[in-house]
Parts: C-alpha cells; sequence; structure tokens
C-alpha cells in the first residue's frame, strides 16, 4: 500500500512509500482494528517534520509516515475488540505510552518521560497511508453526523485539553465563572478554540493578523465571537474595550503574543499556551509589573500539549453540539482538498503558501 513518508533529519524528503497492508492479527491482544484511512489533515507540524527540525522514524524503519489529523472506517477488527465494528467512522488518538506515571494511566500526553510516542510526529508512523491497525484503546468512534467533519477533531483536541486544563486547575478558586475570553491565533485552532469558548457562553475576542474582508472573520461573526485584526489594533488597546480576559487560549507561536498575553490576562485568569515557539528571539519586556500582577491577582500561565482519549470523546461531544447550533459551521473550515496521496507535492506545495486556506487535507480514498 502507499504512504506519505519522509526520512528524518533530511530537509524536503517527502516521497511515496509502499510497504504492507497490515491485518488484525498484527496486534497479540486480539484488540486491533484494521482502519480503511478516508482523509488526513496537515498542519504546520508537518511541514516542519519534512523541514527535518524534528521527528524519528519507529525502531526497524529509516522513514516516518507523517500525518496526525486521521479519519477514516473500520475495516476489520480483532476477536476481542468491544465497541468498534465495521462499517463505524473513527478517529485514533496521537501519543503512545511511555514508561512515566501519566503513561500508566492514560495520560501519555502529559508523559515525564525524556523520549516519547506520538504518530505520524515521533517513533511511530502516521496516517497519511492507505490503512493503518491499531489496538482499539487508542481509536475513537466517531457519529455519521460527523462523517464530513471528523477530520477536524483531532485539531478540536488540542482546544479542548487546553481549555479542560484551565477548569481543572481553577477548581482551586471553589467558584470559577469566566465570563471574558480571548482567543490569540484565528487559524484553524483558533477557530475551533473560539467554538469551544462560545459553546461555554463566553464572550470571546479572537486576535489575528490578516485584515478584512476575511473568511475567518466571517466564521468566528458566525458564532457570535469578535475578529481583531492587530495590524490595526494591538491586544493592549482591545483589552481596554472587551476585557481584562478571565481566559486566554494563545496558539500563535509568538513569543510576543505570549507576553502582551500576560499583561491582558484578569485577576483569577488562566492563559493557556499551545504553541511551540523555535528560534532565539529576543524581547524587552516589563517583568516586573508582569510578575507582580500574576502574584497580587492569583494568575495563571500553562502549556498544554497534544490530548489525551478523554480530550478526543468531549470533542466529539462539541463538535454534535456544534452541529446541531452552528449548523455547516465546522464544514466551512475544510478549504483545501488534495485528492489522493499521489498529491503528496500539492499537499505540500499548500502548507508552504496556504494563500487563505483554513484547512488543508488529503482525500485519501
Amino acid at each position: 500500500m502507499k504512504a506519505i513518508a519522509v526520512l528524518p533529519g533530511k530537509p524536503g524528503s517527502v516521497h511515496l512509500a509502499e510497504l504492507a497492508k497490515p491485518s488484525v492479527s498484527d496486534v497479540p491482544s486480539g484488540r486491533g482494528v484494521l482502519v480503511k484511512v478516508l482523509r488526513v489533515g496537515v498542519d504546520g507540524t508537518d511541514r516542519e517534520i519534512n523541514a527535518a527540525e524534528y521527528g524519528a522514524a519507529p525502531e526497524g524503519y529509516d522513514f516516518l509516515i507523517i500525518g496526525h489529523e486521521g479519519f477514516g472506517q473500520v475495516e476489520a477488527v480483532g476477536p476481542n475488540v468491544s465497541f468498534l465494528r465495521p462499517g463505524d467512522f473513527v478517529v485514533a488518538t496521537v501519543r503512545r505510552p511511555g514508561k512515566s506515571l501519566y503513561d500508566a494511566i492514560g495520560l501519555q500526553d502529559m508523559t515525564t518521560d525524556s523520549e516519547y510516542f506520538e504518530r505520524g510526529i515521533n517513533l511511530r508512523h502516521g496516517y497519511l497511508t492507505e490503512y493503518y491497525i491499531e489496538d482499539e484503546e487508542f481509536v475513537v468512534k466517531i457519529p455519521q453526523g460527523l462523517k464530513e467533519v471528523g477530520v477536524l477533531l483531532e485539531p478540536m483536541t488540542v482546544a479542548q485539553k487546553g481549555i479542560t486544563q484551565a477548569y481543572e486547575i481553577q477548581r482551586r478558586m471553589k467558584v470559577w465563572r469566566p465570563r471574558k475570553a480571548a482567543v490569540m491565533g484565528a487559524g484553524t485552532l483558533g477557530l475551533l478554540a473560539t467554538l469551544v469558548l462560545r459553546l461555554r457562553g463566553l464572550d470571546v475576542t479572537t486576535f489575528g493578523r490578516t485584515p478584512k474582508p476575511y473568511l475567518n472573520a466571517d466564521l468566528l461573526d458566525a458564532i457570535g465571537a469578535r475578529y481583531v485584526n492587530t495590524a490595526e489594533r494591538s491586544i493592549t488597546d482591545a483589552a481596554t474595550e472587551f476585557g481584562p480576559f478571565d481566559l486566554i487560549f494563545e496558539g500563535t507561536g509568538s513569543s510576543a503574543v505570549v507576553f502582551e498575553s500576560m499583561q491582558v490576562l484578569g485577576k483569577n485568569g488562566v492563559l493557556v499556551l499551545t504553541s511551540i515557539t523555535g528560534g532565539n528571539h529576543k524581547l524587552e519586556v516589563p517583568a516586573d509589573r508582569i510578575n507582580l500582577d500574576f502574584v497580587l491577582g492569583n494568575k495563571v500561565m500553562v502549556g498544554s500539549v497534544n490530548a489525551s482519549r478523554d480530550n478526543f470523546e468531549t470533542g466529539v461531544r462539541d463538535m454534535s453540539q456544534a452541529e446541531a447550533e452552528y449548523p455547516g459551521w465546522l464544514r466551512q473550515l475544510l478549504t483545501h482538498p488534495v485528492r489522493g496521496l499521489d498529491g503528496y507535492r500539492e499537499l505540500f506545495d499548500r502548507l508552504q503558501n496556504p494563500n487563505g486556506a483554513i484547512k488543508i487535507f488529503c482525500e485519501v480514498s
């Protein structure tokens, strides 16, 4: 079968690989689920792996099959599979257990191991292939009503985990009733984070850098959020009118935005960081003022990476609610399909030059 792969450590090595089709018997426990891949979303992670910024091949291979945003349909199941059947639509989680205590209790996204295992990213093959095999434990069923948008579940889980972490942290308050939220970044993740916060009833201001007319801004307006273009108005200035913010979800990859976000966070607020900032960018910041405000305001800043099975399951519930409250909204995020694994060059050309794309994805089957 075909798969899109890279040679880790070699920039620009994306290519079409051939390997054997897996079988449910490949999972010795009898809990194997064979999935026919239908769609796979791609993002900056895939671009960075192809640029050899990170990523490692599984043991015994010199290549890594990429793609961590999978969606497919069950073709066959092992004799000990309990809740999945052929024909079910599914999404598989990304992280796999290591050796830490957190891995042992199903929170491998919280691992303290130095080495981690992520399908399509590090030491485990991903989903940009015709079929994959997985243990039932890591496969989440998708309702029929979400089959057109199921490929969005994995990025949705990043928002789910970050926002859930904020609420979990604030259980320390006994009562925490956030009213105003900000989302830094208006791409796929920012749109989904805004959706999650709107479904929880918060007033949401989402910041981006693109002037209107802008499809993403229109999508935000359709769910009752507001869009602020930071080229026209600073985060600090907008926060004077729309903040202070009880919860800020940051996903821009800009350390400058992180520090500005710290300054507009309200008392008892939580700032959730989900983006990776590379390089060695240096800033001059009002460090004393930020520190003082965090201490006197009982503020929290927390990093959040990847997601657990629970986040996938709550993501399914929120996507179902979104389809009921905002019919067709999620579908509008799927802007740039590429047909077939043979189109891998086009897929990566679009990643390099998004040209207004929200979600770029491969129609595998």
